[in-house]
């Protein structure tokens, strides 16, 4: 009985410092100083060409800093940032009025990126630390635990090549995916697939990175889900830019 108390006594203690993460991490947001914006873009970079060495670094953070998540909250920032400017962009060629702008930035800065990404972080998180950590046979070990600031770090690296592709790419072809036709259909919704495969792939690296997990493979299962219905929604007819589009500004569409 020893050791498990110890064990508990010492995962007690862990919990215990890493509870004013959230809070420090929290204040850092208004303090540009503390940020490395260097290494944000790099990661930013390698997450649409090499995501494999994001995960790697991930690791080497784990063992300076004693945790999985970022202490840095400026992919967070300037992500946000990059989504304010790109939907201004949209505003700036689709929309009517600068009031319905404002209202168009906000809500797709909150609904598409941090409100909806802080319930998919809490899904992933309850779900991992649920049913997906490996029972370990060994008393002396310290239990480990998905902290939910990781899970919204795999999130936002998982969100932000697929902000490349349907916010910036996206905008590009945006003439040509939005008139009416076959080739609008079918490059729309091989587009939004790509985006949707590739940013659960990135989920998956996220959490298999993590040795105490097992059967993360789980997080590729959407991928098949969207193989199965993109040729249905293209025979369909269905066109997601459209449908997405004429969601903010349908009446200039």
């Amino acid at each position: 009985m020893l050791p498990t108390s110890v064990s508990k006594g010492r995962s007690s203690s862990s919990a215990s410092r890493t509870n004013p993460m959230f809070p420090q991490y929290l204040r850092r947001i208004i303090k540009w100083q503390q940020m490395d914006i260097e290494y944000t873009f790099w990661q930013m970079l390698h997450l649409c060409t090499s995501p494999k060495v994001v995960y790697q670094h991930t690791k080497y953070h784990k063992q300076t800093k004693n945790q999985w998540a970022r202490d840095d909250p400026a992919f967070v920032v300037i992500c946000s940032l990059l989504l304010s400017v790109a939907t201004i962009a949209y505003c700036a060629a689709y929309d009517h009025s600068a009031t319905h702008a404002i209202f168009v930035v906000i809500s797709v800065l909150l609904f598409h990126f941090l409100i909806t990404g802080a319930m998919l972080a809490t899904f992933c998180w309850f779900l991992t630390n649920s049913y997906l950590r490996e029972d370990s046979p060994n008393s002396h070990v310290v239990e480990q635990r998905v902290e939910w600031l990781y899970a919204f770090d795999v999130h936002c690296n998982s969100f932000f090549p697929m902000f490349v592709m349907l916010y910036v790419i996206h905008y590009f072809l945006s003439p040509l995916l939005m008139v009416h036709g076959f080739i609008p259909v079918l490059l729309s919704n091989l587009l939004f697939m790509a985006a949707a495969s590739y940013y659960h792939y990135l989920n998956f690296l996220g959490y298999d990175v993590l040795p105490f997990l097992e059967r993360t493979t789980f997080f590729l299962y959407p991928i098949g889900v969207c193989i199965v219905l993109s040729p249905i929604l293209i025979l369909s007819g269905f066109n997601p830019s459209r449908y997405f589009m004429n969601m903010y500004f349908s009446r200039r569409l």
